[in-house]
């Protein structure tokens, strides 16, 4: 039996165990383990993945952060949870109210509100969005808007999010053979005003929905302004009931500068046994 320290955080409904592992209380290929064994839901801890602050390996950063998803996988970052490790290493001291973190994604730039209450952090730029037009799925034809920001999303407008069959639909998308090998999150966003749009995101790793997905809203608000001229900043309503705001600079077909800023809430602080 091992005792690990834990942080539970939430980031508008991302929720995540946080690890100061910068003195390595982790050895390589356990963070893996830990995560399969610590998140999930009604027999363990419960979260959507397990997030490490280690020692930054580039010069001009104040940490790594390393993610991991409720299947052991690791991601090469996480939206809402940089902004929820960006609060976590204030508490720790691992970086102050203004940081460069450093991620497998590349460099992120983070903000911690006075009160420690909510985080912004600059993304990094997306990629070109690619339409793939009649795509099957489930044996209908859609639209889907793809961009990579900083992980890949598959973007499907609907008219309704509420009767969109998450767990089927997004599960398609995911594992479609077009996404193949490694496979795509899911969202499918609804138009709800000028400056709104509502989200509901089939999470890759976690393999379910997610009450928010941090680069899936940076994601769809970006694709909003691209394809339906929505103009910074966007709102988006998640499924958590929470809402983030996207920042972002447009010129054209050319974006720059993503930010996503939102709250983050520190759930509780306890150690999680282990048995291995």
């Amino acid at each position: 039996m091992r005792v690990i320290p834990v942080v539970k955080m939430s980031g508008t409904g991302n929720d995540f165990l946080m690890v100061d592992n910068r003195q390595r209380i982790l050895k390589e290929g356990e963070a893996p383990l830990l995560a399969r064994a610590a998140c999930p839901r009604r027999i363990s801890a419960g979260a959507d993945g397990v997030i490490l602050v280690e020692p930054a390996s580039q010069a001009g950063h104040d940490f790594k952060m390393r993610i991991f998803n409720a299947d052991g996988s690791e991601a090469e970052m996480c939206g809402n949870g940089s902004r929820c490790v960006a609060v976590f290493a204030q508490q720790i001291g691992a970086g102050s109210r203004a940081q460069r973190i450093e991620t497998l994604a590349g460099s992120l730039n983070a903000t911690v509100g006075p009160d420690g209450l909510f985080a912004k952090v600059q993304l990094s730029p997306p990629s070109k969005l690619e339409v793939r037009r009649g795509v099957d799925v489930l044996g209908r034809k859609c639209d889907l808007y793809c961009i990579n920001t900083g992980v890949p999303h598959a973007i499907q407008f609907v008219a309704d999010v509420a009767a969109v069959d998450i767990r089927a639909t997004g599960a398609a998308i995911r594992y479609h053979e077009v996404f193949k090998p490694k496979g795509t999150n899911a969202d499918f966003v609804q138009l709800v005003g000028q400056d709104t749009i509502r989200i509901r995101t089939y999470e890759r790793g976690v393999e379910d929905e997610t009450f928010a997905c941090g680069t899936g809203a940076t994601a769809a608000a970006i694709v909003a302004g691209l394809v339906h001229g929505y103009r910074s900043p966007v709102k988006v309503l998640t499924a958590g009931g929470s809402t983030l705001t996207i920042h972002f600079e447009q010129q054209g077909d050319a974006v720059s500068a993503p930010f996503l800023e939102g709250a983050v809430d520190t759930i509780y602080k306890g150690e999680f046994y282990w048995r291995q």
